[in-house]
């Protein structure tokens, strides 16, 4: 990269610079008439609608094509920025803090009062006091709490909570062999884990679950719901700094970095909106990955492709989070042969970083030439690189291989190609995952108990007076009860591989244990079972 020179003298515009057919301009007032300094009269690609849901990569492929490794974009109409498409230029804008500072504040578009109160982008650029949104000493400091914090999930745990949580989910099913893997398993199953790991309330799971959903699509309930969310927070960390239990809200509250309530409330908006929404898509695109593609179909039952390595095909090709914002240029630069002036937002194309050809070569991405690469930047680099990358993977990796052990024969209901994704410009997600099967395999037997080092809280269903009703009646109240899956510490599929030895037909009281947990009583009263 390289900067331009002080004002009054000569710098040659960029390769491509399509606000110049030649000729050298001084660099420092190269702004064109726009507020935010993208050239004039360049029309604007919009990062939003039917574009980035349908094929971002052919809009990926076309920004780097006619612009190259920086591409001008609309975030929202009269909201402009940059997307940076190349990988080493991602590398550089997320390793460079100096020049591409993390702290929104200093974002030109709000300061010249362009973005309205109520935009749909103000839930994820925002400034918050998280790590998110700092730099420097205050960022380590931060980002060093909520990394000691998931350090103290037990990993063995946290794998045969996920399990059971899948085993309650599978079994709540109808006996008519369909289901959606979207909304009735990738959706629910880490909301089920997350209210056990931060001690939210049982009732809370449903709900915050939309809420969350409108936060991340940048939708027209995202303000409110970013409010709604954030109050219910406040009220967690109330309880839990008077009454402190073993999760990971009493344990951010107790990390030597010392939070401020305030600070403990946005770093759980993170931890929940980051690691909830990113979990969901991870699990959603791996199995549409080893539904639709023949390398995958044909090798799980017998070949060398793995689970693990769809994990990784999927952070290559489709990650959770597509795009993410941003970075706020603290000066005048260049970046990727673009002039970027102080202010401008700088969205990180993860996707887009992840498909450019310096990354891994022509072609690789469709011919399946990743194998165990991990250079991907799908959790981001630098200094901010997602903390939560382990526990994501184990959360993910056993919701996959617990669904492929329970229903072995499972395929798709509809056309690949009528498969939907959601309309939002950071996640990459489906819309729904259709599918049929008509065997399934019964839980596996429990282990011995073992002690484990963390233990999550028994949180009881709420009494019916509590409840929305939206979320129909509690097991018990006029309707069966759901089978419960294994015992939490109980291990979790060793492989990807189905036993069509043990594949049976369903039928009533398959996999029941001696009683119910309360694993099953939330999958039931969830489904309205």
């Amino acid at each position: 990269m390289t900067v331009p020179e002080p004002a009054g003298t000569a710098a040659v515009p960029p390769p491509g610079c399509p606000a110049h057919a030649g000729g050298p301009v001084d660099a420092l007032t190269h702004r064109g008439t726009l507020p935010d300094g993208l050239p004039a009269g360049v029309p604007l690609t919009p990062l939003y609608g039917a574009a980035v849901a349908d094929d971002p990569h052919g809009l990926y492929a076309r920004l780097r094509a006619q612009y190259g490794p920086v591409a001008p974009i609309e975030l929202e109409p009269g909201v402009e920025a940059w997307i940076v498409l190349g990988y080493p230029e991602l590398l550089e804008l997320t390793r460079n803090e100096a020049l591409f500072s993390k702290d929104s504040r200093r974002w030109r578009v709000p300061a010249e009062g362009r973005l309205a109160p109520d935009s749909r982008l103000q839930p994820m650029t925002a400034w918050r006091p998280t790590l998110l949104n700092l730099d420097g000493a205050e960022h380590q400091r931060l980002r060093a709490a909520v990394a000691d914090t998931l350090a103290q999930i037990d990993h063995r745990q946290l794998r045969g909570t996920t399990e059971t949580a899948a085993d309650a989910l599978i079994d709540s099913w109808g006996p008519d062999g369909t289901a959606d893997l979207v909304t009735q398993y990738a959706r629910r199953l880490p909301l089920l884990v997350f209210t056990q790991l931060l001690g939210l309330p049982a009732d809370a799971g449903p709900h915050l679950i939309r809420l969350i959903s409108h936060i991340a699509d940048s939708g027209a309930e995202s303000v409110r719901a970013n409010q709604e969310f954030q109050a219910v927070l406040v009220d967690l960390v109330r309880r839990r700094r008077a009454t402190p239990s073993a999760d990971l809200t009493s344990w951010l509250l107790a990390h030597p970095a010392a939070l401020t309530d305030e600070e403990a409330v946005h770093h759980l908006v993170v931890m929940m909106v980051a690691g909830n929404e990113t979990t969901i898509c991870w699990t959603g695109n791996t199995l549409r990955l080893l539904l639709t593609d023949r390398r995958f179909r044909a090798t799980l039952t017998g070949g060398r492709l793995t689970v693990a390595d769809a994990l990784e095909e999927v952070l290559w090709r489709d990650p959770p989070t597509q795009n993410f914002p941003g970075r706020w240029a603290t000066d005048d630069t260049v970046l990727g042969g673009q002039y970027i002036s102080r202010g401008d937002m700088l969205v990180l194309g993860l996707a887009a970083a992840n498909a450019d050809p310096a990354a891994q070569g022509p072609g690789a991405l469709g011919h399946g030439a990743l194998g165990g690469n991990r250079a991907h930047l799908a959790w981001g680099a630098g200094k901010h690189v997602c903390p939560a990358q382990h526990p994501a993977r184990i959360i993910v990796e056993t919701a996959v291989e617990t669904l492929l052990h329970r229903l072995p024969d499972l395929q798709l209901a509809v056309p690949a190609h009528e498969l939907a994704w959601r309309p939002s410009p950071w996640s990459r997600a489906l819309v729904s995952l259709p599918v049929l099967y008509s065997a399934f395999t019964p839980p596996r037997p429990p282990a011995p108990e073992r002690p484990a080092a963390w233990t999550p809280p028994q949180i009881p269903l709420p009494a019916p007076e509590d409840r929305d009703p939206t979320f129909g009646p509690a097991p018990g109240e006029g309707t069966e009860a759901v089978p419960s899956g294994p015992n939490p510490s109980g291990p979790s599929p060793s492989g990807s591989t189905p036993s069509d030895a043990t594949s049976t037909g369903r039928t009533p009281g398959s996999g029941k244990p001696a009683r119910r947990s309360w694993w099953s009583s939330l999958a039931g009263w969830w489904s309205g079972q």
